[in-house]
């Protein structure tokens, strides 16, 4: 494997502010590949899709091109992309969809592990029709998501099951085939948040098992673009059009046009920055993929144990849950101190991270709040030793 983090480094020209950003949580910082296509987008003629003449056929170019690249990521059919703005749009236009056919008592199970992005559909939805909602609870020790509870949780009512592929807060990635092995006893419908994960394991929906899957390119870099994926794309003929256009098939069931062409090519090109993180990696695009994030997948568990083990060691820090199985996300929180304190402390240091109260969320369910709070901490493909070490030295002087 070649993942070499300092020339990844090179290709982020944000790196140039002089702060060290464990901000992941909002997303990464953007690579220069990914910006230049963008702009070299914005000033290229693009038109509607449609018309005969070139700058309408370069538009419908580009959403080839990016529902191609999306299946390359995941492992699926281009025909079950479906491209949108952000990841919560596209999950509540596919709860919208499919709660369209629940009755009174029909059930949903989400997880206390997911974000609010995955939650707050599904239980606004529940709401409106009057079905109920079940939760797979974490086990507050180690910040498992454990799989046997679904065994439980699914019932001949289960409509769908909703679960992350990784945590964003705390970095566990629970056992989410067994989730739906589980699911799918009952015929329920499984949708996958694979926002957290997509930047840093590779991905294969259709060796997963799931129905449909969530990511977002903002988390790796790529623009403020979503996508929701569909393992089998004839589902997308069964659930009722979002579409303004009565006409619309496929993946255009569920698209609110017209697409942002310029952000679309840049979804493209973060793709092609994912399959280039290993140096090495030959093949298709998709063969890429699978060695570059494999490549990722192991540089930072490495980077992530060395990091939590030193942070296991300064008495006055308390990490949050360790799960067998994670990203490089991590949280904690410090004695005696509030977490926006320390992530101000960390700032005035030049480090970028992120404060959660504690009263809601991941951490709510953890009951954060009663210690001040958890800070949460993102590695990126461009973090390294030095930035971790300079952590644990900050960490080490807050008092």
């Amino acid at each position: 494997m070649a993942f070499d983090v300092a020339r990844i480094r090179g290709l982020f020209p944000a790196l140039g502010d002089g702060w060290i950003h464990f901000d992941g949580a909002a997303g990464m910082l953007v690579p220069e590949q990914v910006a230049s296509a963008v702009s070299t987008a914005m000033r290229a003629p693009v038109s509607g899709p449609g018309g005969a003449f070139p700058a309408s056929q370069r538009a419908e170019s580009i959403v080839t091109a990016a529902r191609r690249a999306v299946a390359d990521l995941v492992g699926a059919d281009p025909a079950g992309v479906v491209l949108g703005p952000n990841a919560p749009d596209l999950i509540r236009r596919l709860v919208d969809a499919m709660a369209d056919r629940w009755t009174i008592g029909d059930e949903v199970v989400v997880s206390r592990l997911d974000e609010e992005a995955n939650l707050a559909p599904w239980r606004r939805a529940a709401k409106r029709v009057g079905a109920v909602v079940r939760w797979g609870e974490i086990d507050i020790e180690t910040c498992e998501l454990p799989a046997w509870q679904y065994e439980n949780l699914v019932s001949a009512r289960t409509k769908a099951v909703a679960v992350t592929l990784a945590s964003g807060s705390v970095g566990t990635r629970p056992d989410v085939p067994t989730v739906i092995e589980f699911a799918k006893r009952v015929g329920a419908l499984v949708v996958v948040d694979a926002t957290y994960a997509a930047p840093f394991v590779p991905l294969d929906l259709n060796a997963l098992g799931a129905d449909v899957m969530v990511v977002s390119a903002q988390a790796w870099g790529g623009p403020s673009v979503g996508a929701l994926v569909f393992r089998d794309p004839e589902l997308l003929e069964r659930l009722p059009s979002v579409s303004l256009d009565p006409a619309a098939r496929g993946p255009a069931r569920m698209e609110l046009g017209p697409h942002a062409y310029p952000l679309l090519a840049g979804l493209i090109a973060s793709i092609d920055y994912l399959a280039g993180l290993d140096d090495a990696a030959l093949g298709s695009r998709r063969e890429k993929l699978v060695t570059s994030l494999g490549s990722a997948k192991s540089y930072h568990a490495g980077l992530l144990a060395q990091l939590s083990t030193e942070l296991r060691s300064l008495r006055h820090v308390m990490v949050i849950g360790d799960a067998m199985r994670r990203i490089p996300a991590l949280a904690f929180a410090v004695a005696g101190k509030k977490a926006p304190e320390v992530a101000e402390y960390l700032a005035s240091q030049g480090l970028c991270a992120f404060a959660d109260d504690g009263t809601s969320g991941v951490f709510g369910s953890l009951g954060a709040a009663e210690v001040g709070g958890a800070v949460r901490i993102g590695l990126a493909h461009y973090s390294n030793v030095f930035e971790v070490n300079q952590l644990v030295r900050v960490l080490e002087e807050i008092r």
